[in-house]
């Protein structure tokens, strides 16, 4: 979401359900006031490999996602707890997630 000093712009302030639909990346979805994406992988090796990669990206960020691996697939949810929902930062470190899971970080 680009910058406008009319709104006071705050990368932590909670987002409505509809921008985070109208904001999401690509392949992500929102429900329940977070944002999650699956990630398949051929074996459970190559998702637990994908989940340390995120950890290790969250913990460079400091904005941490919850990660769920099930057999074959992680799931990667984003919450900012203090905003009580989906901010900015959330999509930032989902776009972050897309570009590792591409290969491009």
């Amino acid at each position: 979401m680009p910058y406008d000093p009319r709104m006071n712009y705050d990368p932590n302030r909670k987002l409505t359900d509809g921008d985070v639909m109208d904001l999401k990346p690509e392949g992500w979805w929102g429900d329940a006031g977070k944002l999650y994406r699956d990630f398949a992988f051929p074996n459970f090796m190559a998702g637990m490999r994908f989940a340390l990669q995120v950890a290790e990206q969250a913990e460079a960020r400091g904005h941490h996602p919850d990660i769920h691996v099930h057999y074959h697939y992680v799931r990667v949810n984003f919450f900012t707890h203090d905003a009580g929902g989906v901010t900015q930062l959330d999509l930032d470190a989902a776009r972050a997630v897309n570009e590792l899971a591409q290969g491009k970080a």
